[in-house]
Parts: C-alpha cells; sequence; structure tokens
C-alpha cells in the first residue's frame, strides 16, 4: 500500500519584538504563502488527511491557511515535540503516525523539515525541483513523498519524492 507524505516548513513568519519564537505569527506574505499552499495542494488530489503540526503559533497559523483550501481540513494533532525538533524526531513523530492514514502532513521547522525530507529521498524519481530542495528549503516549502508499507516501517531512504512546490510570494 503506498502512502503520501507531505513535509512541510512553516511559512514565512513575522519577528516582532518582545515576542517569544515559540509565538512569532505569521507575515501577511506568510498567510498568502499558506494559502497557496493549500491550494496546490488541493488542485493537485494531495490533501492530506491528518496534519501533524509543532506547537509554534507559525506552525499552527500555516495549518489553519492551508487547511481552510481544502474540502475538508485533515485531522490536527499540535505536539511540542515538533517545536525545534531535529530530523530523527520528527521521523520518529511521522512512524507514530495512526496506521488508517493514508495521507499525512507534518508542518515544522527547519533545520529538520528540510533535513529528513533529504533524509527520506530514495533519489529514484525524476523530480527537477530536487535540486531546489537540496539547496534551500524556503519557508512555505512543501515537499511530497510516496511510501511503501507502514508509517511505522519508514527509512532513511525509503521514500520515492513525487513534487516539491515552493510558493512565490
Amino acid at each position: 500500500m503506498s502512502r503520501t507524505l507531505m513535509l512541510l516548513r512553516h511559512a514565512k513568519s513575522a519577528w516582532p519584538d518582545d515576542v517569544p519564537d515559540h509565538e512569532r505569527p505569521l507575515t501577511g506574505r506568510g498567510r498568502r504563502d499558506a494559502e497557496q499552499v493549500g491550494r496546490w495542494l488541493y488542485e493537485n488530489s494531495l490533501s492530506p488527511e491528518f496534519a501533524l503540526v509543532s506547537s509554534a503559533q507559525r506552525t499552527r497559523e500555516t495549518y489553519e491557511r492551508l487547511a481552510a483550501q481544502l474540502d475538508a481540513p485533515p485531522k490536527l494533532s499540535v505536539t511540542d515535540s515538533a517545536y525545534a525538533a531535529g530530523a530523527g524526531d520528527l521521523l520518529d513523530l511521522v512512524r507514530g503516525v495512526s496506521f488508517d492514514v493514508n495521507r499525512a502532513i507534518l508542518i515544522a521547522h527547519n533545520p529538520g523539515v528540510g533535513t529528513l525530507a533529504n533524509l527520506l529521498d530514495d533519489e529514484s524519481s525524476d523530480v527537477p525541483e530536487r535540486t531546489h530542495m537540496r539547496l534551500e528549503y524556503r519557508t512555505a516549502a512543501c515537499a511530497v513523498f510516496e511510501v511503501d508499507g507502514s508509517w511505522a516501517e519508514i527509512d532513511p531512504g525509503s521514500a520515492r519524492l513525487v513534487a516539491f512546490s515552493v510558493p512565490r510570494g
């Protein structure tokens, strides 16, 4: 059984004075980019069923803006464990996704998300945007992978990159 995993770096966030990093909101461009990602997912029949989202304000806002563009918002799980997490910790979170979910999105932060995307990629597909994914995992960048087997079985080099998109905000 093939599953779809989307790895999304949160959209562009602001750096207001006296606001802790965890509470930083999206900028106007970030809000527009998150909506654009949602439309892109919808238009490409990639609407996730389940969203695993860092507890940071900017990731939760990214989810809300993205979900508003879909037919139905994905079931949401907000977790502190994705905030400032490295690739290994993010991979552990993905491995914990319920077996009955076929399309999941992880919305988190760099460098963890970008590192995880590059770690999972088995490099078997011909996706021209792979170079962009490798060089710079910009805000609102979304990598889409096909994964065979269960979520618990995902290992480095075990996912096929099928798309990579960055809004042009």
